[in-house]
């Protein structure tokens, strides 16, 4: 990692609560994750994805996921992680924000299927600091819609397109987003990097 690599993403992280950076990994290696997340999705090893501690399914998001197993990753996983990593211990020491870890998930939504809008902190949690989202979809375009749609503070919204590459980041506890639907499969990689968990209301 360059020493200073990550200063424009921190600078619009405090200053804008989100950004989008389009260089956190390789062609090659953002390839070999697609890849490797169809391949787990066409053998069905992904579950019909869950909201909340409880992990209850709901109606509120048609995807499919599958969490990257810390000890047990594999090349293009651990790629992807030390590269998170290296962000988040740059995001955390710049802007104060005690990041300890982070949790990383594949996510593909078929043809049509969509997130509704909601909040990535957890109920009785404030562990989820910062949400990441990386996309694995070659040559995507903005017709096929799928875009994540964040809604800003002065009642706008932004929707970035989930082109292979993008890497979006933003601040779990202020932006509501929502996945909206495309017209073709969609697939990404959920993280969200943490800090020490404090109990909501304690």
């Amino acid at each position: 990692m360059l020493p200073r690599e990550f200063d424009a993403a921190t600078r619009a992280l405090a200053a804008d609560g989100w950004c989008v950076i389009e260089n956190l990994m390789t062609d090659v290696q953002t390839q070999a994750l697609a890849s490797e997340c169809t391949a787990m999705h066409t053998s069905r090893l992904l579950m019909p994805a869950a909201t909340g501690l409880d992990r209850a399914l709901t109606l509120l998001r048609g995807d499919s996921t599958r969490w990257f197993e810390s000890r047990n990753l594999s090349a293009p996983q651990q790629a992807f992680v030390d590269r998170i990593d290296a962000l988040r211990i740059a995001l955390s020491r710049r802007l104060l924000l005690g990041l300890v870890d982070s949790e990383s998930q594949y996510a593909v939504y078929p043809s049509g299927a969509g997130y509704a809008r909601h909040l990535d902190q957890l109920h009785q949690s404030d562990a989820r600091v910062v949400s990441a989202v990386f996309y694995l979809n070659a040559n995507w375009l903005d017709v096929e819609g799928g875009a994540l749609r964040l809604y800003l503070a002065d009642a706008s919204h932004r929707d970035i397109y989930p082109r292979a590459g993008t890497l979006v980041l933003f601040l779990s506890a202020q932006f509501e987003h929502e996945v909206l639907p495309a017209t073709r499969q969609r697939m990404s990689i959920a993280c969200w990097m943490r800090q020490r968990a404090v109990p909501v209301g304690h």
